[in-house]
Order: structure tokens, then sequence, then C-alpha cells
């Protein structure tokens, strides 16, 4: 048994709906939505916050921190895969699973980092069986999501105008729903390390992804003017590779049938 905490939301929607096509037995519980009082196997924790987590840093605590705890103070499972995230780099130049990692208390932006530090800790210092998933920044048909992927493919196709807020050498690593909630069940029920980063190994510049979007839609591309340069490190998969021969897909190469997918779903961009 799978159990998918956060099922409501985008990975853990995707999730529920692989589990259901590969036939594995699995239940698919909500953010708000009540612990079964039973084992609940494996667990893939996939409560959190994106997006909107700076005007909503509290909540950002207590989806990453707070109903955490609640879990594994209250319930029994088999094993726990929390979902953590790759901007636990963003202060580094390099993205080992094994490095020390570095926040700034001070900065607001790093509520989310250290949030999400705490949930790690959490879960690899109090719990058995436990594992940690750093999952980069995944794209997939999120019609109404503020997420930077939905929001400029939207722009793209409803206002024909796209307005990037940072520069064009600003980069970082994106990989697919379907390559994510692949590579989590793989990890919840089969991996052999403790953290994982889950990425597709690949910073992509939004000098490229303006040029991909301006060529499949035929957009205007603007760069605020003095927007800064914001560069994450390229993202270590080697671990990943070597255990499950993981060959995650590149977002230039699937920013066709995205787009595709949102223009045949209009109606829920507005």
């Amino acid at each position: 048994m799978i159990t998918v905490l956060g099922a409501s939301g985008f990975i853990g929607s995707h999730l529920a709906n692989r589990l259901q096509t590969l036939g594995l037995q699995y239940q698919a519980i909500g953010r708000t939505d009540a612990l079964p009082a039973k084992n609940l196997g494996h667990v893939i924790y996939c409560i959190g916050l994106t997006a909107d987590f700076r005007s909503r840093l509290l909540d950002t605590v207590e989806a990453h921190v707070c109903n955490l705890l609640g879990l594994v103070r209250n319930c029994e499972f088999e094993s726990l895969l929390y979902l953590s995230s790759t901007r636990l780099y963003a202060n580094d130049d390099s993205s080992s699973e094994e490095k020390a990692l570095h926040v700034e208390p001070r900065r607001p932006t790093d509520l989310f980092n250290i949030s999400k530090a705490m949930g790690e800790s959490i879960v690899l210092n109090c719990c058995q069986n436990a594992r940690v998933a750093r999952v980069s920044n995944v794209y997939g048909p999120d019609f109404t999501s503020e997420n930077f992927v939905s929001s400029i493919i939207r722009d793209a196709i409803s206002n024909r105008k796209v307005v990037f807020l940072t520069a064009p050498d600003s980069a970082k690593d994106y990989i697919s729903v379907d390559d994510a909630v692949n590579g989590l069940i793989q990890i919840a029920t089969s991996g052999r390390e403790r953290t994982y980063n889950l990425a597709s190994g690949v910073n992509v510049s939004h000098a490229e992804l303006a040029n991909r979007l301006q060529t499949l839609t035929g957009c205007e591309i603007e760069f605020a003017p003095g927007a800064e340069t914001v560069r994450f490190p390229q993202i270590n998969i080697d671990r990943m590779r070597k255990e499950f021969n993981f060959a995650p897909a590149s977002i230039l190469d699937d920013f066709g049938p995205l787009i595709r997918l949102y223009e045949t779903n209009r109606e829920a961009l507005k």
C-alpha cells in the first residue's frame, strides 16, 4: 500500500493517477483530510507550497513541518518519502546530496529552504526507513498554477506577450511531472539511499525558454529593465541515474506538446 499525502496538489494528483495506471494499491489523501487509523504503508509526503510561498510564509511552515510532525507522532507506516526541494542548493555552487546545506534566516525567501531542511531533518532523524527526494522545478499541465512555467505559457497563449522579471542568463533545472512521479515511485518502493536529487540534471536559461516560446507561439518577449540574474547550480542526478537508470526529458523538447495542451484547454486558463 502506498499512501499519497497531499493528493489534491499538482504532484500528488499526478502521482495518484500514475499509481492507478500501474495497478498499484494506493490511497490518496488531501492536505486537510483526516489520516486513517491504520498502518499507512509506504507514505509519500507531497504536502507543500511552491509559487505562493512568499505571500504565505506561515502556511509554508505548517505544510512543510507542522503537518509532518502530526504524521510522524501519530501514525504508523512502513516507510516515508518526504518531498523536499533543490532550492536548498540556492546558496551554494554544487549540489551533491551529501554536502552540507547553507541558509540565511534573515532572508525572507530562505524561509522556504529552512522549512524544507527542517522537514528533512525530522524525517531523517526521527523515522525509520525514511528518505528524502529533493525535487527541482516541476512542469506539466497545471493550467491555473502561478508557477513560472505555467505562467509564461499562459501569458504567451492568452496575452500574446511574456514579460520575464529576471535576466535572460538566469537559469535553473526543470523536470516533467511524469518523470518526477515515476522517480518518486521508484525511490519510495526500492530506494537504497536516504536522499535523492530528482531533477533533469540540466540547467535551462530564460533566454532559451523565451526563444522556444516565441518560436512555438509567435508571442512577444520582453525582459524587465534592470532584471537581476538568478542562477542555480546544476543539479547532480548521478545517484538517480546509477540506481534507477533515470533518463529525464528536456523541457525544451517538451515545450511543443505542453503548449498544445494549454491551447486545447484555453477555458481553464481564464
